[in-house]
């Protein structure tokens, strides 16, 4: 169950990406009064903390509906998660799971941040709940499991609130280059979490007995 609870928390903090929400926040809301930013905050954790709730709970029995069988997510979700690891450790300035330039035009220009970008698609996006519904599928039914999995999301999701709440300060106290060491040794974890995911999707398929 630690051992669960472990993967769970690094590969939800690295899919969330709660310092990355909290520098896109500070660059965003410069002239804002901390009041707005806090309510901000807790909006767009609390939608967040829903979306990736439900689809780390009921994603797996949707896809099981559709026909999608466990090695099928779980191969999937490995090659989603390797994509975004490998975007982490080379800190490419584009990525298909960041905003466009033209989103972020657009996010500049809302009245209400909490939805987009920051609850999704920053904190609740494709990345992460892949994450929840393949965290969720490995642990095959166990109550226990899906336990600590719904912790670790919680613990994340608490984090992110308090990240976001102090992101003016946090992006002075440590630094770009700081952010980027974290960044690329979260991104290293998550990749070799996600090819652990492809081993036990494709092994768990049976191809390999049937090319055999």
């Amino acid at each position: 169950m630690l051992s669960a609870a472990l993967t769970s928390f690094t590969t939800f903090f690295a899919t969330v990406g709660p310092l990355e929400a909290a520098v896109i926040l500070a660059a965003l809301t410069p002239g804002m009064s901390q009041a707005d930013r806090r309510a901000i905050s807790v909006r767009a954790t609390a939608i967040a903390t829903v979306l990736l709730l439900g689809a780390t709970i009921a994603g797996g029995a949707l896809l099981r509906q559709l026909g999608v069988s466990i090695p099928a997510l779980q191969t999937a979700g490995g090659i989603i998660l390797l994509v975004i690891a490998l975007d982490m450790v080379f800190a490419k300035p584009t990525s298909a799971f960041k905003l466009t330039p033209s989103e972020g035009a657009e996010a500049q220009r809302k009245d209400d941040l909490a939805v987009f970008p920051l609850a999704t698609p920053l904190l609740a996006g494709p990345g992460a709940m892949s994450a929840g519904i393949l965290l969720a599928a490995n642990g095959h039914g166990d109550p226990l499991q899906l336990a600590a999995t719904v912790g670790a999301l919680l613990a994340v999701m608490a984090l992110t609130l308090v990240f976001l709440i102090g992101a003016h300060q946090l992006t002075r106290f440590i630094g770009v280059t700081a952010q980027r060491v974290l960044m690329r040794v979260f991104g290293i974890l998550l990749a070799a979490i996600a090819v652990q995911a492809l081993f036990n999707g494709i092994g768990a398929s049976g191809l390999i007995g049937r090319v055999a």
